[in-house]
């Protein structure tokens, strides 16, 4: 079970107070939202493994939102797993039933661009709200280069092999009642110290000398833009291209013209090559050094320094 709360445990340190429940809802929430509804939990595994439970036994709504104070057994792509400190950073997921405007399913192979919206919609809040220098990693994180004034063991330099991680997103396919949906998470790092990080390649908010580490702040603005670009593109029936999610993902992308190894799902050999841009569908395009250019749909994303891609 998990541990007891109350007003002496939820502030227990200043630096990193609870959410402010009603207030998120009153912003976020239909009519002064496009949400459904948002829940918050003390503490869960998974804020995308409970979401999906709860979908799964019916009666959870298009654009129902589920976040925790403390997520102890997060999952990112791969099966991998991770952890933050209670009240350290954001884990959140949010529901999506895709159908267009005549209410009509949307085709599932339009689907593939819910992460990268998620990815953008990060990005452009960690721009604009948080105030770091914030780019995607294909196909699912978002990154902080260093910038001036932040914390002195940040990643030096400028490129995007100094970029640090802060942010990742997944989206899986589950079963429902209604009808297959998909839960869309992220998380995001906010107030951890460098001790606090998993690995040398993370940072957070606090670290990178943000505008603010508020995280109803952070939290208002990632779904804002999620919930903004998601209405968009679910009115044009999942065609990304006829929204500004294709030209945004291409200008956020920070893996664009990078020399990448991507390792391919399945066991296959890696694939190494320049990136070339994204097609219509949000894949990546690789041009090998044999000249073939080849899209890929799925895999995980190495960037190259340039003495590792002899």
């Amino acid at each position: 079970m998990p541990p007891a709360s109350g007003p002496s445990t939820r502030w227990a340190r200043l630096d990193r107070p609870p959410l402010r429940v009603e207030p998120l809802r009153r912003a976020l929430v239909q009519p002064a939202g496009v949400f459904s509804r948002v829940d918050v939990l003390e503490q869960v595994p998974s804020t995308n493994a409970e979401l999906a439970r709860r979908a799964g036994e019916g009666g959870v709504p298009d654009l129902a939102v589920l976040t925790t104070e403390h997520q102890v057994a997060g999952r990112g792509r791969l099966g991998r797993t991770w952890t933050t400190p209670a009240r350290a950073a954001l884990a959140t997921s949010v529901l999506l039933r895709p159908v267009g405007p005549d209410c009509a399913p949307i085709p599932t192979e339009r689907w593939s661009w819910l992460p990268l919206l998620a990815g953008v919609a990060v990005t452009d809040a960690l721009r604009t709200v948080v105030g770091v220098d914030a780019g995607l990693k294909w196909p699912n994180d978002v990154l902080v280069r260093h910038s001036p004034g932040a914390a002195e063991d940040a990643a030096p330099g400028g490129d995007t092999h100094a970029a640090r991680k802060v942010c990742g997103v997944l989206s899986e396919v589950v079963r429902t009642l209604e009808g297959p949906a998909v839960v869309l998470g992220f998380g995001v790092n906010v107030t951890q110290t460098r001790e606090e990080l998993p690995v040398p390649t993370a940072t957070s908010l606090l670290l990178e000398g943000a505008a603010t580490t508020d995280r109803d702040t952070v939290l208002r603005a990632c779904l804002r833009g999620i919930g903004s670009r998601y209405v968009a593109w679910r009115e044009a029936r999942g065609d990304a291209a006829a929204t500004s999610l294709v030209a945004e993902a291409r200008e956020d992308c920070w893996t664009l013209g990078q020399r990448v190894r991507v390792e391919l799902p399945g066991g296959r050999d890696p694939l190494v090559g320049d990136t070339e841009g994204l097609d219509d569908g949000g894949r990546l395009l690789v041009r090998t050094a044999g000249g073939d250019l080849v899209p890929v749909a799925a895999g995980d994303v190495v960037h190259l320094r340039p003495e590792e891609a002899r």
